[in-house]
Formats: C-alpha cells, sequence, structure tokens
C-alpha cells in the first residue's frame, strides 16, 4: 500500500474545490466561523474571503483573546545566524539563488567564525537562535550544519535551523547535536507556481520539500515551523494549504509543536515583480484568522517587516519576534565592519526593522507585553 502523504490532502483540496468555497461565503458564514470555538477550514476560508473584509475588526479582537488566553502576556525573541550564503537552486525570488547575476560576496562562516558570531549575539542577552544555510547540500553537508548547531548550544539554550530539504536520518542527526526545530517554506503550494519559480537545483523538487518537515518530526525534531512566501501565490489559495498543512503536522507529528511564518515578499532582485502583492490590511486578515483557527500555534513575525508593523501586529496574534537581525554570514561580527572598498557580503534579504534587540525589547515592553527569551527550559526535555 501506498504510503499516506499530505500530498493525498492537496489532491483533494484543489485550487477549483477551495474557489468554489470561496464564491459560496456570505454573511451568516463569516458570522458563524467567528462565533465558534474550534473552526473547519470551510470556517477558515469564510474568514479570509474579501466578504470578510468589514468584519476584521471584530475577527481581531477574537485573534487578541484567543492569544492572550493561550499565550499571555508574553513575546518570544529569537535572532538568525547565517551560516553560508551559497546556493544550488535557483529560486528567482531570493538574493541567494545560484543565477541571481548578484555579484556580492558569497561565504560560508568557518568554526572560529560562527563561534564569533555567536559570542557577539549572546551579548545582546539573544538566548534563542535559528541558523539559516542557503540551499547548498554539497557545499555546506549536514555535518557542517550539526557541528555548527554544538557550537550554537555553547552560547544559546535553544537552537533551530532553516536549511534545506533533508532525509530522516540526517534530520536524526541534527536532533541528536541539540536541534529544537526546524523551519521549513513550501514557499508556495500551487504546484504551477512552485514549478516557474524555482528552475534548477534540488528544491525543484515539489514532493521532496512538501514531505520534508514530516520527515523532521518523525526525526525528533521538537519544533516544526511552516509558512509560505505571501507574494509568490494567490494568498487566499495558500493559506488554506498551509493551515491544512499545519493540521496535517499536529495529527502526524503529534510529539512537536507546530508553528507557523507569515513572510511577505516586498524586496526581491530585479529579474524578479511579486505578482501578488500582500497588503498591510490583508496580512491583518491573514494572521487573525490563521488565529482563530489555529489557537494553540506560536505564530513568528520576521524582520522583513517594519519596526511599525511589527509593533502594530503584537497584540493580534504573534508570538515571537526575531530582534537585532541581520541576513547576511557574519553580520554580527565577522563581517560587519566591512568598509566600502570591499566587496560586501550577499544577503537573503533587506530587512525593514533595523532595531537593535534592546529596542525591540523596549518596544515589546511599551505595547504592555513581556520579552521571553527562551520559551522551554532544555532540562526538562532532557528528562522526560
Amino acid at each position: 500500500m501506498e504510503p499516506y502523504s499530505f500530498s493525498k490532502i492537496l489532491d483533494k483540496w484543489n485550487t477549483e474545490h477551495i474557489l468554489r468555497l470561496y464564491d459560496s461565503v456570505n454573511e451568516e458564514k463569516i458570522i458563524n466561523a467567528i462565533k465558534k470555538e474550534a473552526l473547519s477550514i470551510d470556517d477558515l476560508i469564510a474568514l479570509l474571503s474579501p466578504k470578510a473584509t468589514p468584519f476584521l475588526e471584530q475577527i481581531a479582537q477574537k485573534a487578541h483573546r484567543l492569544t492572550r488566553w493561550h499565550f499571555g502576556r508574553t513575546i518570544s525573541i529569537y535572532a538568525p545566524i547565517y551560516l553560508s550564503n551559497l546556493c544550488a537552486s535557483d529560486c528567482v525570488y531570493c538574493y541567494f539563488a545560484s543565477h541571481s547575476g548578484i555579484r556580492e560576496k558569497r561565504v560560508t562562516l568557518a568554526e572560529e567564525q560562527i563561534r564569533e558570531e555567536c559570542i557577539e549575539l549572546n551579548k545582546k542577552g539573544i538566548q534563542t537562535v535559528l541558523l539559516l544555510t542557503g540551499d547548498a547540500p554539497n557545499r555546506v553537508p549536514v555535518d557542517y550544519i550539526a557541528n555548527a548547531v554544538r557550537i550554537a548550544k555553547e552560547y544559546f539554550k535553544s537552537v533551530s535551523v532553516e536549511v534545506y530539504s533533508m532525509e530522516e536520518k540526517e534530520y536524526a542527526q541534527l536532533a541528536s547535536t541539540g536541534t529544537e526545530g526546524v523551519t521549513l517554506y513550501m514557499e508556495t503550494y500551487d504546484k504551477d507556481t512552485y514549478d516557474k519559480v524555482h528552475l534548477s537545483g534540488k528544491k525543484r523538487d515539489y514532493t521532496y520539500r512538501l514531505d520534508a518537515l514530516e520527515r523532521a518530526g518523525r526525526a525528533g525534531i521538537r519544533r516544526l515551523t511552516c509558512g509560505a512566501l505571501l507574494g509568490l501565490s494567490n494568498w487566499r489559495l495558500d493559506m488554506v494549504w498551509l493551515a491544512l498543512h499545519a493540521k496535517y503536522l499536529e495529527k502526524t507529528c503529534w510529539q512537536s509543536v507546530i508553528s507557523l511564518s507569515f513572510p511577505r515578499l516586498k524586496h526581491t532582485p530585479s529579474r524578479f515583480k511579486v505578482p501578488h502583492l500582500v497588503s498591510l490590511e490583508e496580512l491583518v486578515q491573514i494572521i487573525t484568522a490563521m488565529r482563530l483557527f489555529l489557537p494553540y500555534s506560536p505564530f513568528n513575525l520576521s524582520t522583513r517587516e517594519s519596526a511599525e508593523v511589527r509593533d502594530h501586529l503584537i497584540p493580534l496574534g504573534i508570538t515571537s519576534m526575531s530582534a537585532g537581525s541581520s541576513t547576511r554570514p557574519g553580520g554580527y561580527k565577522v563581517f560587519h565592519d566591512t568598509t566600502t572598498t570591499q566587496r560586501p557580503v550577499l544577503e537573503q534579504f533587506e530587512i525593514d526593522d533595523h532595531r537593535t534587540v534592546e529596542e525591540v525589547v523596549q518596544a515589546i515592553k511599551q505595547k504592555g507585553y513581556d520579552p521571553v527569551w527562551v520559551d522551554f527550559e532544555p532540562g526538562f526535555i532532557k528528562s522526560l
């Protein structure tokens, strides 16, 4: 018998089926969805519908209440550490892409350089980090990433990775080194769009990437973070598929926490124009509707968004924020002082929130929330 996978659910919830459900949305369905405690996918579609825009304030108020109920007044703080910007895949929306034509410097940090970056972030109070690479498994192998995790564990209580898709045994290797989480965006669940924006490399394999988080969960990774790049395709379709994926992972990887991120495409290489730009109002609708559908899931928001937008979204469902971020390898210490006479190190994307860690912490406090440096005690996991 062929093993069951999330692709079977996508076959059922195809574009035509979802669009028919959007067409059937009316005011009564939207009001009923807002009132419900447990939402179905049909209810989520009602809340994501253009017809739900007049009800956005009600949706946002309930999202605020649910977030406060399940997470209190806490916002977890983390920071990314880019290990490498080498990439063998050609994703047209990404500055790291192998054929981007961008001439900025490509580097992979050596052990001592990784340690320097960790020390610099640790000085700022950071206790939760996300290690990132491009899609280059031959140049930046699993052993290298595992070793980077070991180094990071000397300085931080929680270490997660956002790297290329792996086999289950490779995820198990990362888990054995102390990797708590794996972040992996499907980018878009629409296969036609996926094929058009991923031109070459291992990442072009849609099904392999689709099943990666499930492999990570089976391997013992404690936190699985999924998402779609908002702007690549019709977000009203992608958010339904993302919600279905999160629910699927909750069932199949029941020992893992399933969290979501909402990266909005704004700054892209010159060869690519964002085809479906997402407005701030639409971003609010996405986050608040998803909060009603997934009341227990942590929601992350990166420095892709401006300080004003991130501060605005704190009460509406966000539970975790990056702070003081750099999206280039060595951006905190090793290559931080690069002069204008040297070729700058290539960054993955341009950030919009340039505040320091302390400034983000103060902004969270001014909103009446408590910044949390780590959301679990590692000793507790070891005692289970």
